[in-house]
Protein backbone atom coordinates (compact mmCIF):
# COMPACT_ATOMS: atom_id res chain seq x y z
CA UNK A 1 0.00 0.00 0.00
CA UNK A 2 1.04 3.34 -0.92
CA UNK A 3 2.48 5.82 1.87
CA UNK A 4 -0.13 7.30 4.11
CA UNK A 5 -0.95 9.72 7.48
CA UNK A 6 -0.79 8.25 10.61
CA UNK A 7 -4.10 7.57 11.79
CA UNK A 8 -5.89 7.93 15.12
CA UNK A 9 -9.32 5.95 15.73
CA UNK A 10 -11.61 5.73 17.65
CA UNK A 11 -14.93 3.66 19.02
CA UNK A 12 -17.75 5.66 17.79
CA UNK A 13 -19.68 5.43 20.91
CA UNK A 14 -17.49 7.35 23.63
CA UNK A 15 -19.53 5.68 26.61
CA UNK A 16 -17.19 2.61 25.82
CA UNK A 17 -14.12 3.02 26.11
CA UNK A 18 -12.64 4.42 22.78
CA UNK A 19 -9.22 3.62 20.99
CA UNK A 20 -7.86 6.52 19.50
CA UNK A 21 -4.22 5.48 17.07
CA UNK A 22 -2.74 8.62 15.93
CA UNK A 23 -0.89 9.10 12.53
CA UNK A 24 1.57 11.34 11.92
CA UNK A 25 2.27 14.03 8.93
CA UNK A 26 0.70 12.48 5.66
CA UNK A 27 2.60 12.50 2.44
CA UNK A 28 2.28 16.49 0.74
CA UNK A 29 -0.21 14.95 -2.16
CA UNK A 30 -3.09 15.33 -1.92
CA UNK A 31 -3.62 17.81 0.42
CA UNK A 32 -6.64 18.59 2.59
CA UNK A 33 -8.80 21.29 2.61
CA UNK A 34 -9.00 22.40 6.06
CA UNK A 35 -11.85 21.78 8.50
CA UNK A 36 -13.40 24.50 9.80
CA UNK A 37 -14.18 25.38 13.79
CA UNK A 38 -17.40 26.45 13.48
CA UNK A 39 -20.47 26.79 11.27
CA UNK A 40 -19.95 28.95 8.52
CA UNK A 41 -20.95 32.85 9.50
CA UNK A 42 -23.29 34.90 8.60
CA UNK A 43 -26.09 32.10 7.84
CA UNK A 44 -24.95 31.56 4.47
CA UNK A 45 -24.71 28.13 3.34
CA UNK A 46 -20.95 27.45 1.95
CA UNK A 47 -20.86 26.30 -1.95
CA UNK A 48 -18.89 23.39 -2.96
CA UNK A 49 -15.23 24.38 -3.54
CA UNK A 50 -14.95 20.90 -5.86
CA UNK A 51 -18.07 18.49 -6.99
CA UNK A 52 -16.84 15.18 -6.33
CA UNK A 53 -18.25 12.88 -9.60
CA UNK A 54 -18.07 9.99 -9.62
CA UNK A 55 -18.01 9.06 -5.66
CA UNK A 56 -17.87 5.87 -4.50
CA UNK A 57 -20.09 3.61 -2.54
CA UNK A 58 -20.38 0.46 -1.52
CA UNK A 59 -23.58 -2.27 0.23
CA UNK A 60 -23.28 -3.75 3.27
CA UNK A 61 -23.09 -6.87 1.67
CA UNK A 62 -19.69 -5.84 0.23
CA UNK A 63 -17.97 -5.32 3.29
CA UNK A 64 -16.23 -8.69 5.19
CA UNK A 65 -18.34 -9.50 8.36
CA UNK A 66 -20.84 -6.95 7.93
CA UNK A 67 -23.34 -9.32 9.80
CA UNK A 68 -21.34 -9.34 12.96
CA UNK A 69 -21.08 -5.89 13.54
CA UNK A 70 -22.61 -4.71 16.43
CA UNK A 71 -26.49 -3.10 16.01
CA UNK A 72 -24.65 0.85 16.66
CA UNK A 73 -21.82 0.27 14.52
CA UNK A 74 -24.07 -1.10 11.80
CA UNK A 75 -26.33 1.86 12.10
CA UNK A 76 -23.13 4.39 12.14
CA UNK A 77 -21.95 2.78 8.81
CA UNK A 78 -25.75 2.56 7.08
CA UNK A 79 -25.64 5.94 7.22
CA UNK A 80 -22.47 6.99 6.19
CA UNK A 81 -23.01 4.74 3.35
CA UNK A 82 -26.34 6.46 2.58
CA UNK A 83 -24.32 9.83 2.10
CA UNK A 84 -22.12 8.22 -0.60
CA UNK A 85 -25.10 7.62 -2.36
CA UNK A 86 -25.51 11.27 -2.97
CA UNK A 87 -22.79 13.06 -5.27
CA UNK A 88 -22.03 15.23 -2.36
CA UNK A 89 -19.22 17.39 -3.03
CA UNK A 90 -16.38 18.41 -0.96
CA UNK A 91 -17.39 21.52 0.59
CA UNK A 92 -15.60 23.87 3.08
CA UNK A 93 -17.81 25.14 6.16
CA UNK A 94 -20.46 22.31 5.55
CA UNK A 95 -22.06 20.04 7.80
CA UNK A 96 -25.29 19.57 6.22
CA UNK A 97 -26.40 17.40 3.28
CA UNK A 98 -28.61 19.66 2.10
CA UNK A 99 -25.84 22.61 1.06
CA UNK A 100 -24.52 19.73 -1.60
CA UNK A 101 -21.26 18.82 0.01
CA UNK A 102 -19.59 18.43 3.70
CA UNK A 103 -16.08 19.16 4.69
CA UNK A 104 -14.79 15.87 6.85
CA UNK A 105 -15.77 16.70 10.19
CA UNK A 106 -18.55 18.40 8.92
CA UNK A 107 -19.46 14.29 7.81
CA UNK A 108 -18.66 13.29 11.22
CA UNK A 109 -20.53 15.74 13.00
CA UNK A 110 -23.49 14.79 10.88
CA UNK A 111 -23.61 11.64 11.05
CA UNK A 112 -22.96 10.70 14.59
CA UNK A 113 -25.39 14.02 15.34
CA UNK A 114 -28.04 11.73 13.51
CA UNK A 115 -27.14 8.60 15.28
CA UNK A 116 -27.61 10.03 18.83
CA UNK A 117 -24.11 11.48 20.05
CA UNK A 118 -25.64 15.22 20.50
CA UNK A 119 -22.34 15.99 21.91
CA UNK A 120 -20.21 15.76 19.35
CA UNK A 121 -17.98 18.39 18.58
CA UNK A 122 -18.07 20.32 15.03
CA UNK A 123 -14.42 20.33 14.03
CA UNK A 124 -11.79 17.65 13.64
CA UNK A 125 -9.42 18.78 16.33
CA UNK A 126 -12.17 19.04 18.98
CA UNK A 127 -13.54 16.04 17.68
CA UNK A 128 -10.13 13.96 19.01
CA UNK A 129 -10.44 15.79 22.16
CA UNK A 130 -14.03 14.27 22.46
CA UNK A 131 -12.55 10.38 21.63
CA UNK A 132 -9.57 11.09 23.96
CA UNK A 133 -11.34 12.18 26.76
CA UNK A 134 -13.84 9.17 26.37
CA UNK A 135 -11.41 6.21 26.74
CA UNK A 136 -8.24 4.86 25.87
CA UNK A 137 -5.81 5.60 22.61
CA UNK A 138 -3.24 3.66 20.95
CA UNK A 139 -0.49 5.47 18.66
CA UNK A 140 -0.01 3.98 14.97
CA UNK A 141 3.14 5.48 13.41
CA UNK A 142 3.26 3.07 10.44
CA UNK A 143 2.28 4.09 7.08
CA UNK A 144 1.44 0.19 5.84
CA UNK A 145 -2.01 -0.63 6.54
CA UNK A 146 -1.22 -4.51 7.57
CA UNK A 147 0.83 -2.97 10.19
CA UNK A 148 0.56 -5.10 13.99
CA UNK A 149 -0.22 -1.53 15.23
CA UNK A 150 -3.62 -1.34 13.35
CA UNK A 151 -4.23 -4.76 14.74
CA UNK A 152 -6.91 -3.61 16.74
CA UNK A 153 -8.55 -1.42 14.01
CA UNK A 154 -12.60 -2.17 14.36
CA UNK A 155 -15.32 -1.37 11.90
CA UNK A 156 -16.54 2.02 13.23
CA UNK A 157 -13.45 3.16 14.73
CA UNK A 158 -12.90 6.71 14.40
CA UNK A 159 -10.06 8.17 12.28
CA UNK A 160 -7.91 11.26 13.00
CA UNK A 161 -4.56 12.92 10.83
CA UNK A 162 -2.43 15.37 12.09
CA UNK A 163 0.01 17.61 9.01
CA UNK A 164 -2.96 17.70 6.46
CA UNK A 165 -2.18 21.04 6.18
CA UNK A 166 -0.85 23.59 8.01
CA UNK A 167 -2.44 24.85 11.22
CA UNK A 168 -1.63 26.71 14.65
CA UNK A 169 -3.60 24.09 16.51
CA UNK A 170 -3.72 22.66 19.55
CA UNK A 171 -4.03 19.72 19.56
CA UNK A 172 -2.64 19.87 15.45
CA UNK A 173 -5.11 17.56 14.43
CA UNK A 174 -6.73 18.17 10.53
CA UNK A 175 -8.74 15.44 9.06
CA UNK A 176 -11.08 12.77 10.45
CA UNK A 177 -12.76 9.54 9.04
CA UNK A 178 -14.59 6.82 9.28
CA UNK A 179 -13.30 3.11 9.48
CA UNK A 180 -15.19 0.75 7.27
CA UNK A 181 -13.64 -2.64 7.96
CA UNK A 182 -11.79 -4.56 4.86
CA UNK A 183 -13.81 -4.41 1.47
CA UNK A 184 -14.76 -8.01 0.07
CA UNK A 185 -13.75 -8.08 -3.07
CA UNK A 186 -10.01 -6.54 -3.05
CA UNK A 187 -9.59 -7.80 1.09
CA UNK A 188 -8.36 -4.35 1.42
CA UNK A 189 -9.28 -1.72 4.42
CA UNK A 190 -11.21 0.63 3.56
CA UNK A 191 -12.67 3.79 5.09
CA UNK A 192 -15.42 6.17 4.22
CA UNK A 193 -15.66 10.06 4.83
CA UNK A 194 -15.34 13.78 2.78
CA UNK A 195 -11.62 14.37 1.03
CA UNK A 196 -11.21 16.72 -1.32
CA UNK A 197 -8.14 14.48 -3.01
CA UNK A 198 -7.96 11.25 -0.98
CA UNK A 199 -7.92 7.95 -3.77
CA UNK A 200 -10.09 5.18 -4.12
CA UNK A 201 -8.68 2.56 -6.15
CA UNK A 202 -5.79 5.00 -6.65
CA UNK A 203 -7.93 7.27 -8.32
CA UNK A 204 -8.94 11.17 -6.77
CA UNK A 205 -12.09 11.75 -5.65
CA UNK A 206 -13.34 15.38 -4.23
CA UNK A 207 -16.36 14.77 -2.22
CA UNK A 208 -18.52 12.16 0.28
CA UNK A 209 -17.10 8.47 -0.55
CA UNK A 210 -15.32 5.54 -0.27
CA UNK A 211 -11.73 5.88 0.21
CA UNK A 212 -8.47 3.73 0.17
CA UNK A 213 -7.44 3.24 4.44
Amino acid sequence: PKAKSKRKKASPTPSSSPTVTPEETPSPSPAETPPPSATPSHGMHPTPEKRAWPNVSLSPDEIAGYETYPPKVRQIVDAGLQLTKQNLGYSYGSADPKNGGMDCSGFLYYVLQQNGFSDVPRDSSQQYVWVRKAGNFNAALSRHEDSFEFDALKPGDLLFWRGTYNIDRDPPVTHTMIYLGREKRTKKRVMIGASDGRTYNGKQIFGVSVFDF
